[in-house]
């Protein structure tokens, strides 16, 4: 699913950006996962609503980045292709926003909560895929295909599993920004492309 990104300069700068930032996080400063991460108590009490945008260019290791980035890397430029650039900067920041908004929700009173990471914007970029290619196939592990839509409801299914097990336990990986990323990428798509909705409907049979 790669794609030429010279149509997708958008998702390019947001690879590199993301790898500079947590790259720089991991190796040089890692007082930019506290200075940047989600803190909901801070945010609520200080006002420093920033870090809803700056916590997802930070990450907690390489795996992290690299799942995300790779995740990004497939997903991105063939949905960047799909709705334009300035709508998938908007499709994106947007699910990030919707991903910190339910972190927040659920962790509003929790003072040493901090998650990061680009996992809210990347769940609304998979969904976001799923409702143009739901059928497309993947390759879990490089090796086993399953489709697209098969994935995404797998990762939210995981991720509300895991936001159970983890109540009050200190942050990390926001699990629930999985799911508000999810659901801010599919109404994002539908209200930025409505001819989606056919599409979708059409690899049903419907």
């Amino acid at each position: 699913m790669g794609f030429d990104f010279s149509q997708a300069p958008v998702t390019l700068i947001l690879l590199l950006v993301n790898i500079l930032v947590s790259g720089y996080a991991l190796f040089s400063d890692e007082t930019l996962l506290d200075r940047l991460g989600f803190r909901p108590v801070r945010i609520s009490e200080n006002g420093e609503w920033w870090r809803y945008i700056t916590a997802g260019f930070v990450h907690v290791g390489l795996w992290h980045l690299a799942f995300n980035m790779f995740t990004l890397y497939f997903f991105g430029p063939h949905l960047e292709y799909q709705l334009g650039s300035l709508n998938f900067i908007v499709l994106y920041f947007g699910s990030e926003l919707a991903a910190h908004a339910l972190t927040h929700r659920f962790h509003k009173g929790n003072e040493g909560y901090n998650a990061v990471g680009a996992s809210g914007a990347i769940s609304g970029v998979i969904f976001a895929y799923c409702l143009y290619s739901p059928f497309a196939m993947l390759y879990l592990f490089a090796a086993v295909p399953i489709p697209a839509i098969v994935f995404a409801v797998g990762f939210v299914v995981i991720s509300i599993y895991a936001m159970n097990q983890a109540k009050g336990r200190l942050g990390g990986i926001a699990h629930e920004a999985h799911l508000g990323g999810a659901i801010g990428g599919i109404v994002l798509t539908i209200l930025l492309e409505p001819g989606v909705i056919p599409i979708f409907l059409d690899n049903f049979g419907l």
